[in-house]
């Protein structure tokens, strides 16, 4: 068992305001890999609508990102993940693609202390998002819903102000 936690949760869920004031303090933490993807290739010139017009790709590259961070991850080390491989599995379904075969057989030695889903928070559009507030709500049900048959304790984290949820977050390691 590795000593990572895992925040997750649909978009716009507070995941990575979350994951940066917990750095704040001075913990461990990891980037969310579709927005840290999405930046690389606007730096070259990309559109966001070029990045995203062939998900099956956009996702491929996106879980070699995620498997190769937590490969390189210290198992003893407590570590705060923004997103973790299943969230890609649950991304996989949503979209209704074929999971990418490095995917599948990385998931079986995926190893998460516990799965923080935060609750939804409204829908805030940005550059990188492109889900409407269904889609919001599907993605985040499907991540629940991936841990858990995956057999992570998951534990819900309320819709309260930042600095809460990561005090919230901090009593229940």
């Amino acid at each position: 068992m590795t000593n990572w936690y895992v925040i997750t949760g649909g978009p716009s869920s507070g995941k990575t305001t979350t994951v940066n004031l917990l750095g704040a303090r001075g913990y461990k933490t990891t980037v969310e890999h579709a927005r840290h993807y999405i930046d690389t290739q606007r730096v070259i010139g990309r559109t966001v609508e070029e990045i995203r017009a062939n998900q099956q790709e956009f996702q491929r590259r996106v879980t070699a990102m995620q498997i190769a961070q937590e490969q390189a991850l210290d198992p003893e080390e407590l570590c705060f993940l923004d997103r973790a491989l299943p969230d890609a599995l649950a991304y996989y379904r949503f979209l209704d693609l074929t999971p990418d075969e490095t995917l599948l057989q990385a998931i079986p030695s995926a190893s998460y202390r516990k799965v923080f889903l935060l609750d939804l928070l409204p829908l805030a559009k940005d550059y990188a998002r492109t889900e409407d507030e269904a889609a919001q709500k599907r993605i985040h049900g499907l991540l629940g819903e991936v841990y858990r048959d995956l057999g992570f304790p998951v534990e819900a984290v309320p819709p309260i102000a930042p600095l809460e949820r990561v005090d919230f977050i901090l009593t229940r390691l």
